[in-house]
């Protein structure tokens, strides 16, 4: 982009409003997919790590290694397996999301009060019956804390799947195009669009968290 150059061309808009609706959708979809698989596998590590605790230092550093691995790195890491494909991307973004969903559903339980759990046990509430009945709804803050922190993180990274190639990155294709052309609208547009979504998801967990958890409306979001 030269200096006298505009930061949006207007004109470019009415050509690429179907790549627009298209690329968001399509980094929607990116986004549910790795963090609705990463919270089912999180949510069966952290039962297991919540019933035998010497468990959860290895799924923890397992997951901390996923999540310390540079994210191009990651992504390139898997294209040998998997080639360039959408799984490709989707296992490197499951990666990043399970440090996280581990570490927020264990504390949820573990801050629980004690006096809950021998109230529940008082009321002849079994092991996993508690944890159902009582542990889990109580520790839904902390476990939908986890989610807007793993959702808005994902939302991101998925942009960096845009170097997998055109097929892949939703709004992150682009911020790629725009760099590679030296056109600074697809360029704003793909991180502005990404910045919102981002916003938008964080907003809707909030609202989730308020509906679901009515009693902790009084301690925050």
């Amino acid at each position: 982009m030269s200096p006298g150059d505009p930061l949006l061309r207007w004109d470019w808009f009415p050509g690429h409003l179907d790549e627009i609706a298209f690329r968001l959708a399509q980094h929607v979809a990116f986004t549910v997919v790795a963090v609705a698989v990463g919270f089912g596998i999180a949510f069966v590590l952290a039962l297991l790590a919540i019933r035998w605790r010497a468990l959860y230092g290895p799924i923890t550093a397992v997951a901390g290694v996923l999540y310390a691995i540079p994210s191009v790195a990651l992504f390139f890491l898997f294209i040998g397996i998997t080639g360039l494909s959408f799984l490709t991307a989707e296992i490197a973004l499951v990666g990043y999301t399970l440090l996280i969903l581990v570490r927020n559903i264990v504390a949820g339980v573990d801050g629980v009060a004690a006096e809950v759990r021998e109230a529940a046990e008082g009321m002849g509430y079994g092991r996993w019956r508690r944890l159902w009945r009582v542990e889990l709804p109580i520790a839904l803050p902390v476990i939908i804390a986890g989610l807007r922190v793993a959702t808005v993180s994902t939302i991101g990274l998925v942009a960096v799947t845009a170097l997998l190639g055109r097929d892949q990155g939703g709004l992150g294709v682009f911020i790629v195009e725009g760099r590679e052309r030296f056109f600074a609208t697809p360029l704003v547009v793909g991180a502005v669009l990404s910045v919102a979504l981002a916003i938008a998801a964080d907003g809707l967990f909030v609202f989730a968290q308020r509906l679901v958890t009515p009693w902790a409306r009084g301690q925050g979001s």
